[in-house]
């Protein structure tokens, strides 16, 4: 409404009263937001017609964010997980079947007290064959006393997101879906 107000060069109370007045529906904020940063569409478009391999890539997709994957906010695509294996499947899930654009993946490591930050973010940089610039600023956990375990990753762990307020609810619904399976998908393992 603000930018409505400064294109017609009146108050955002006009443009308000003119809504109200023929009912029109206002967008709520992160819609503007995302409508506002991908002026030219959505930044991604499911693939369909899927061969063989691309099917079997969905599935891959599908059953890393269903294990790994951040469930509760409404518009963030994210997953966390220590091997590069699987971060790199899911990139590849979302650049060749989402085709997302790439600009749009982001990524964080999180590194424990005995790893040096620099190494493990070139660890992943190499893996991930990403630029260095790719990761923003690296977490390091400080020790908490005595673990439950002896060693730990030296390589960290890397936080793969996409910001979406469409993917997310794509995912989610293909997720649902899953669960209406028969079998043991449903959780129904007596089937077996």
């Amino acid at each position: 409404m603000t930018d409505m107000a400064r294109l017609l060069s009146c108050s955002v109370h006009k443009v308000v009263y003119w809504m109200d007045k023929y009912d029109l529906k206002r967008r709520g904020l992160s819609e503007a937001i995302y409508l506002k940063s991908n002026p030219n569409g959505d930044p991604f478009k499911i693939k369909t017609g899927l061969n063989t391999k691309e099917m079997f890539l969905l599935g891959l997709g599908l059953g890393i964010y269903w294990g790994e994957g951040e469930k509760t906010s409404k518009n963030l695509v994210r997953v966390t997980n220590s091997n590069p294996e699987i971060i790199k499947t899911f990139i590849r899930f979302l650049l060749d079947l989402c085709q997302l654009k790439e600009h749009k993946l982001l990524c964080q490591v999180i590194c424990f007290n005995d790893s040096n930050p620099t190494e493990v973010k070139k660890y992943w940089a190499n893996e991930l064959r990403i630029s260095q610039k790719k990761f923003g600023k690296i977490v390091q956990i400080p020790s908490k006393g005595k673990g439950t375990y002896k060693s730990k990753s030296s390589k960290g762990v890397c936080i793969l997101t996409v910001a979406s307020i469409k993917l997310k609810p794509w995912i989610m619904g293909e997720l649902k879906k899953l669960e209406n399976l028969p079998g043991w998908l449903s959780g129904r393992a007596s089937n077996w």
